[in-house]
């Protein structure tokens, strides 16, 4: 941790298709939206940014079956399935990550996105002073795992708000959530408060 290190929270991905009823729905996955509103909740009255990833593909892109990736087509660009799920009480002044764009890169991670136009999500961590991260969003074994993993590989700290993540194998989500313990990630409930850093 730095001197003056501040905190951010970030919100992975929950999305319409990764939720029930979606294209390529989490079981559950609209479980962790109460759990993440009450982070939100806590983050805002704690003065800490808020970040929002996004799977945002094109519509052609390796990433999807028909084209011969592994996965069903989702979150397609300005499509009601790429929206956040309608009861996640985003902030005002949340900052949206958009990944997946790349029609050759599948985009999991986080670190893969950008917050605006050339400017990366490190890029904007960095300029905040941010060191320390708050995770919770879908899916546990997939962009959750990912995102935590850059942020460990970027000398964050990490913490996964385990009651705040869902993931689309349970296997795989357990040994997802030993792995990110193992690279150094603080994986536990949010009981006693997210940060005193802002």
């Amino acid at each position: 941790m730095t001197a003056g290190g501040r905190a951010a929270l970030l919100v992975v991905d929950v999305q319409n298709d990764f939720c029930p009823g979606g294209a390529l729905a989490v079981a559950g996955g609209d479980r962790v939206v109460s759990a993440i509103n009450g982070y939100i909740d806590e983050a805002a009255a704690a003065g800490m940014t808020v970040y929002a990833s996004r799977d945002w593909h094109p519509a052609v892109t390796s990433h999807f079956k028909p084209y011969g990736g592994p996965w069903p087509v989702h979150c397609v660009q300005d499509t009601p399935g790429a929206e956040f799920h309608p009861d996640l009480k985003l902030p005002p002044n949340v900052v949206t990550v958009t990944k997946g764009t790349d029609p050759e890169k599948p985009g999991y991670s986080a670190f893969d996105g950008e917050v605006s136009a050339g400017k990366s999500f490190l890029a904007d961590l960095r300029d905040r002073g941010i060191d320390h991260l708050y995770v919770g969003g879908l899916a546990t074994d997939y962009c959750v795992r990912q995102s935590v993993l850059g942020a460990l590989a970027n000398k964050l700290e990490v913490t996964v708000l385990e009651d705040a993540v869902a993931g689309v194998d349970r296997s795989d989500s357990v040994h997802a959530l030993a792995e990110m313990r193992q690279q150094g990630a603080d994986v536990r409930t949010g009981a006693g408060g997210l940060a005193e850093k802002r």
